[in-house]
């Protein structure tokens, strides 16, 4: 081949100075085709400087021989030093040899296209942008290069590109960002740097507005937050608290729903740092978008929740959460239990999942919910004014995320209790639509009765007393508990069986819309039947709760509804022994708790038709205790029935539980709660059997402390005759009971009898199994 003439008009002196092995005659052709460039320039010979350019680029830098290469870098360089501001026509040409130099395996013939690429670019300037992203492309295969000398080369270059792009208006973000997208989920620790050093740089330019993109590249740069450099995850801090910024600076133009997914899965991260950052990203969304935010309310919650049971060494982040969950609950309102789902679903957009949100399919891997909890439903915004998105609160997906982390038992007890605050938010402000979960909440409820946590308990007995009350809980609005078999009627018709002293249905009106008793709800029996259903089927829950448990819903509830109700059930028990310990707890409490006080004072005097229908109630249920009854009936002033009772005692079997019972009711008489019992000990005339009755209890008790403390009292009994007085006008304590009188004692006490023989026969039957059973152990 005709070497000289082939590569004309570059002379053969310059042709064989470009391959030389050595620098200084490489540098010396240089100049030569410099001035032999300019010269076409100067003649307008455009042809000829193409076909220089061509020669350089296919002959030398895309050549075999690596000294051929290393010329024509130079050479390209030295044409474009020549061509001055007309470089700018040749761009394409003089750069795309270089750039294919950067993947040399030589780092010094890298090092020196990366020379050459710098000189072309100093030259041209502006001319570069349309260029940008291909420079860009190979910069970031040069900022992870091994060799030193290559990477300060590149950063030379670097930092003059990025003193174009700050000068120039010209900058195309559009067609960068798909670029910077898929280059930031880079591993290497220089392409990260390389990259947030870019993203400072766009950021710090007024006329680039890089937040309108930022949900292309937020997850990235969540992941690169996550690098091992303490330095690269310092400029990737710094690079999302800019943005942060900026958002709260311009709200408006922000895209919070593209990103909110994005945050939902980091938030969930396993670094402290993302995790940190993401909560207090999303804890600025939420008080910046407000209800636009709504929607991923139970991807949110699925990120957040666990977080409020954080130790101290978490604090900063327990602590944001906290902020995002309140703000978040905050966004509900009573509107959103009015609004038409149907109408709401017409003309919305598709909600982006997790998926579309992120830009790299394996960064939604971590399992993030979307708005809804459900990729198949739509999402949330419509449009109805120019200043006003109407969005539709997704209450399934928030009701499945929260049932979930109640039937978690791994999660801390803040957890549980913020779960439970949330459902008691919720059928505050959205009850209509809240009924329809109950039925599948009511379980998992009455189970965390049994935690551990006495804050919790209180705050699960008041979301269920909110169940139990609320009226959009009534079996005609079509929310009502669907096993039919616990379906009771409402508190108009808690009620003792047909029987005598039960009230008359307009007496039943009266106790309906009185004042002390609020309306319940068909849940309210429902949950009163479970209460006891888990008391019986717990024993120990029972014996460690009961008694707070109760006392609690007495002050939530209607204490009268409460022991009505309780009553009523415990009268069709089958299992007499959990009545009789059940009755036994509820008598305790009643006679005990300052709660009942009120309650105490209605059964006190039986004056009006609702306290003697409770009294006629709870009697029946009593029953199932001989000394529950007997107490009873002291707190109700019934001292002749209680000493009819006591003379039944004889018939009874007299255990050593039953002794205890008997024991602990004569040290209650010993109580604040008897002390007007005690003073009627004074009027022995008209309280002849109020002290008969005690001496009956005296007669029961073996000689113990609490038969010495009985006869001690009974020993202070005036003598009748001392006691007369001449004054006559005092009417007699004996015309107290005249109101009573409609109440059938004599049934009452057949009533008794007949339980207490259930029980004998049900003691019976238990001991007969066990007398079966050793015979089997011993053959």
């Amino acid at each position: 081949m005709n070497t000289e003439r082939d590569l004309a008009p570059l002379a053969p002196g310059v042709v064989r100075a470009l391959t030389d092995k050595l620098y200084e005659k490489r540098k010396v052709a240089a100049l030569e085709i410099e001035k032999l460039v300019r010269e076409f320039v100067a003649q307008n010979n455009t042809s000829q400087i193409k076909h220089v350019i061509q020669i350089l680029s296919q002959e030398f830098a895309l050549s075999q021989h690596p000294h051929s290469r290393k010329g024509g870098l130079i050479g390209l360089a030295a044409c474009s030093i020549a061509l001055g501001k007309d470089s700018g026509l040749y761009l394409k040409e003089l750069i795309e040899p270089v750039l294919t130099c950067f993947n040399d395996a030589d780092s010094r013939l890298r090092y020196y296209a990366c020379e050459a690429l710098y000189n072309i670019v100093k030259v041209a300037r502006g001319s570069v942008l349309p260029h940008f992203n291909v420079l860009f492309d190979g910069l970031s295969k040069l900022a992870a290069d091994p060799d030193p000398n290559v990477k300060s080369g590149s950063e030379l270059l670097d930092r003059l590109l990025k003193d174009i792009v700050t000068e120039s208006n010209q900058f195309d973000l559009v067609g960068f960002i798909p670029l910077l997208r898929e280059r930031i989920y880079s591993n290497n620790q220089y392409a990260r740097q390389f990259i947030i050093s870019w993203i400072l740089v766009l950021e710090s330019v007024p006329d680039i507005n890089l937040l309108d993109y930022l949900p292309e590249i937020l997850d990235g740069l969540f992941q690169i937050l996550g690098d091992n450099s303490k330095e690269i995850r310092k400029m990737c801090e710094v690079a999302l608290g800019e943005f942060l910024k900026e958002i709260k600076k311009n709200p408006s133009s922000v895209k919070f729903a593209e990103m909110a997914n994005i945050l939902v899965i980091h938030c969930q991260a396993a670094d402290d740092l993302i995790q940190l950052t993401a909560m207090c990203w999303m804890r600025e969304f939420i008080q910046l978008a407000g209800r636009v935010m709504l929607p991923y309310s139970s991807g949110i919650l699925t990120a957040v929740l666990p977080c409020l049971s954080y130790d101290d060494r978490k604090k900063n982040i327990k602590e944001v959460a906290n902020v995002c969950n309140q703000s978040l609950m905050k966004l509900v309102i009573p509107e959103d239990d009015e609004m038409d789902e149907a109408k709401q679903s017409i003309d919305i957009p598709k909600e982006p999942t997790p998926e579309e949100s992120l830009s790299k399919p394996e960064a939604a891997s971590s399992g993030s919910l979307d708005a809804s909890g459900d990729s198949s439903n739509s999402s949330v915004f419509t449009v109805t004014s120019c200043e006003r998105i109407q969005v539709t609160l997704n209450l399934d997906g928030i009701v499945q995320v929260l049932d979930c982390h109640l039937h978690d038992t791994s999660i801390g007890m803040m957890t549980r209790i913020a779960v439970l605050k949330w459902l008691y938010h919720l059928y505050i402000k959205t009850p209509r639509k809240m009924f329809r979960h109950t039925d599948s909440l009511f379980p998992i409820l009455l189970r965390t009765l049994s935690d551990e946590s006495d804050e919790v308990i209180l705050k699960d007995l008041e979301l269920l007393a909110e169940i139990a009350s609320s009226p959009a809980g009534q079996t005609e609005e079509g929310h009502g508990p669907s096993d039919g078999s616990d379906a009771r009627p409402g508190p108009a018709e808690l009620h003792v069986p047909a029987r005598a002293g039960q009230l008359s249905s307009s007496s039943m009106k009266g106790l309906e819309c009185s004042p002390s008793t609020p309306t319940m709800n068909s849940y309210f029996y429902k949950f009163m039947i479970n209460l006891l259903k888990r008391f019986s089927s717990e024993r120990k829950l029972l014996e460690t709760r009961g008694a707070f448990i109760i006392r609690q819903l007495c002050l939530l509830l209607n204490a009268e509804n409460i022991f009505h109700s309780m009553a009523d059930i415990l009268l069709r028990e089958e299992n007499l022994k959990f009545a009789s310990t059940m009755v036994h707890t509820l008598n305790t409490i009643l006679l005990t708790s300052s709660e009942l006080f009120q309650l105490r004072n209605q059964l006190k005097d039986l004056k009006t038709p609702e306290s003697r229908n409770l009294f006629c109630c709870l009697y029946r249920s009593w029953c199932h205790n001989p000394v529950t009854t007997v107490s009873l009936c002291f707190l109700t002033q019934n001292y002749k029935h209680a000493y009819d009772l006591i003379q039944k005692f004889g018939d009874l079997e007299v255990t050593v539980d039953f002794l205890t019972e008997v024991d602990k009711l004569v040290q209650l008489i010993e109580c604040p709660i008897f002390t007007y019992l005690r003073l009627q000990l004074l009027d022995v005339k008209n309280n002849p059997y109020l002290i008969k009755a005690l001496y009956g209890l005296l007669m029961l008790l073996p000689q113990s402390s609490a038969f010495q403390l009985l006869s001690h009292r009974l020993q202070c009994v005036p003598d009748p005759e001392l006691m007369q007085t001449t004054d006559n006008t005092k009417p007699s304590t004996s015309f107290k009971r005249t109101a009573a009188s409609n109440i059938d004692y004599t049934e009452l006490l057949q009533h008794f009898e007949k339980v207490q023989n259930k029980h004998l026969e049900a003691r019976h039957q238990r001991a007969g199994r066990a007398e079966q059973l050793d015979r089997r152990v011993v053959l």
